[in-house]
């Protein structure tokens, strides 16, 4: 049983891409926490570098600037969630693939969930699709001050979307061998 929300891309029309696997025990949760910026900052570092690679040396700069900050947050988000919701016992790996074309950039980062977890995201996802974005985010901000432990805010997804006019959509896929797994991509687009 596959799931679509959002306006959900199956195949990025561009030969520019970079993608990333992370088997969940190469590495634990805690040291991959520790070092998910490091992750981000390399996947910006290189967008930038494909998108800023055809231009003067002053609008490179200021553009290269500009792709790096949204591009490391989207993917320190991306990257974040992935880690903190993925089911590490399925042993299945954390997939990012980014896409590049005509200043439209394209995030998908797979990964594991608990069929529990797959709901959880499934109601923010309902969340975001159902109200005013902004609205919405500052409810989160005002609900988080409350309750800094809340895993069902969307926060991350609300500043992609707040901050930089992101698109998001997601695809959830059974796991025929293992029915108490879920496995969900997050699409996000964005334009630089």
């Amino acid at each position: 049983m596959t799931q679509i929300f959002g306006d959900f891309i199956e195949k990025p029309q561009t030969k520019e891409k970079l993608m990333l696997e992370f088997l969940p025990d190469s590495i634990s949760v805690q040291e991959f926490w520790r070092n998910n910026d490091y992750a981000a900052n390399f996947i910006a570092d290189f967008l930038a570098t494909l998108i800023t690679k055809n231009g003067s040396e002053d609008s490179d700069l200021k553009r290269s600037t500009k792709i790096k900050s949204a591009t490391s947050y989207i993917a320190n988000e991306l990257l974040e969630n992935a880690v903190k919701y993925s089911h590490q016992a399925s042993q299945i790996p954390i997939k990012v693939k980014l896409y590049s074309n005509k200043g439209k950039t394209q995030f998908f980062i797979t990964n594991s969930l608990s069929h529990l977890r797959s709901a959880n995201l499934q109601g923010v996802i309902y969340q975001l699709s159902n109200n005013n974005h902004e609205e919405l985010y500052l409810n989160q901000l005002e609900k988080n001050v409350d309750d800094e432990y809340s895993f069902k805010s969307g926060l991350g997804f609300l500043s992609m979307i707040n901050d930089y006019s992101a698109k998001l959509a997601w695809k959830f896929e059974a796991v025929p061998d293992k029915p108490a797994i879920m496995i969900v991509t997050t699409m996000v687009e964005f334009t630089m």
